[in-house]
This record gives C-alpha cells, structure tokens and sequence, in this order.
C-alpha cells in the first residue's frame, strides 16, 4: 500500500490529517503512534478505504484504493477498529464466520470450509474456547480477540488494527503480538496497528510512525522513534523518559 500527500478533514474543520506519504510493504509490522487526538484512527480509515482522502492519493497493489470494488478490497484488507456494537446475542463463531462474506458468492452461505476457516482464526487468537459463547456475555477484551479472528477468518493480506490491545491484561497484550509476528512470518500478512503500549512495539514491530496533530512527526525503527528527545516531541511531555533495556524500549512519563 502506498499513500502520497494524503489530506482529510471532518465538515471542514482543521484537518485531521495532513499530507501525510506512507509506504506499507510485504510482510511488516508498522505501528502509529501519538497522543490521542492526533490522527491516528482517521489514517488507519483512509487506509481500510472507509474514507476518502479529500487531497493526494492512496493505492493497494498499484490500484487506486477508492476504485477496488468492496468485496475484492475486504479479500485483502482486514480492518479492526477500536469499538464494534454487538447488540444481539450471537455465538462467537458466527461472528467470526461473518468474515468469510468476502469469499463467498451472493446468495449463497457459509460452507463447511468457510467454518472450519473460522474455527481455525479463533483457535489462532487464542480464543477457540468462545466460540458457542454469545458475544454479548462476553468481555470487553475476549470481544476484541473474537473480532480479530474475524478479520482473520478475511484471509487478507494486509491486517488494520485500532488500538487492539487497549482492553486486554498483560497476557493477552503479549499474545497478541506473538499472534500477529506469527502471522507475518507464517502467512505474509503485513500488519498495521494503532496502539499506546509502545513497549510491545518497541520489541516486534520493523517500523514506528508517530503523528502529532495529524502529520507524520517522526518515522523509522523503534530504536530511532522511541528516543526520549523525539518522545518528548511526540506527546508533549517534558516528563517522558526512555531507557533500553536488552532488546527493549522502556518509556515512562515522570509524574
């Protein structure tokens, strides 16, 4: 994926992102990151194709994103966001089955594959335990691991995660990016994630992009981002601090 010069703004407000240009290759894990408000959840939409840039460009494989018709977008693009309303009390596994809708042809349903594919996705996030469980009795977490598999159950080649990890313990943080590398390394998926658990990134992910008030403030490796002096920068906070610690990036912000 590729973006140039992309621009977006709500009702013609102060844009919410600004020529921000990204590349996205085969098999990575890029995270962004940046405080609240500063255009990460808008960049990841532009990307998933649930918005349109209003000035530059965005392409997947060589092709304007806004002209890949919608079921042969989500049959590479799987796209998580921070919250889904499950107001009605299906098993998990149904809502993980909904994923495959991509892969099947109108007016036809889910076959034995197609469940055995789902099945497969929650056993992948760790989940398979939930799957006659009702998603409205679920946790916010075991939810968010429930629409993971779903995105899974997409097969696609690029997966879009808003801030996944926000609702789960230590454990399942942990889980999740193993899950994730596993992913990269097993099947090609590449992996874009939003997230503020910058210690998780600073240990699997190739690349960090950080915004601040909608553009790209800084860019590059996790050693080269998570610097306190840039982190400062980032967040806004002279307190921020920044300690490598074996293959990791410790941060903290002195209170």
């Amino acid at each position: 994926m590729e973006a140039r010069g992309v621009r977006f703004s709500y009702g013609g407000a102060m844009p919410a992102v600004r020529d921000i240009s990204l590349s996205i290759a085969e098999r990575s894990m890029t995270a962004l990151i940046g405080a609240n408000g500063s255009g990460k959840s808008t960049l990841i939409r532009l990307l998933a194709g649930l918005l349109i840039p209003q000035t530059g460009a965005i392409e997947l494989c060589g092709n304007a994103l806004s002209g890949w018709e919608p079921r042969a977008r989500a049959r590479q693009i799987a796209y998580v966001p921070q919250t889904m309303l499950l107001a009605f009390p299906f098993p998990a596994i149904d809502v993980v089955l909904s994923g495959r809708s991509p892969h099947v042809a109108a007016f036809r349903l889910e076959n034995a594959a197609d469940r055995a594919i789902a099945m497969e996705s929650l056993e992948t996030v760790g989940a398979a335990h939930l799957a006659d469980r009702y998603v409205t009795a679920l946790s916010g977490g075991e939810r968010q691991m429930v629409m993971l598999a779903r995105a899974l159950a997409q097969q696609p080649k690029l997966l879009l995660l808003d801030e996944p990890s926000a609702a789960l313990d230590l454990k399942h943080r942990a889980a999740l990016i193993r899950t994730l590398a596993r992913l990269r390394a097993e099947r090609g998926v590449s992996v874009v994630m939003v997230t503020h658990d910058l210690q998780l990134t600073s240990a699997a992910f190739d690349r960090i992009v950080a915004l601040r008030c909608g553009e790209i403030a800084a860019e590059g490796s996790p050693v080269e981002v998570l610097e306190r002096s840039r982190l400062m920068e980032i967040y806004g906070d002279p307190g921020v601090q920044a300690m490598r610690i074996g293959g990791q990036t410790l941060v903290w912000t002195e209170l």
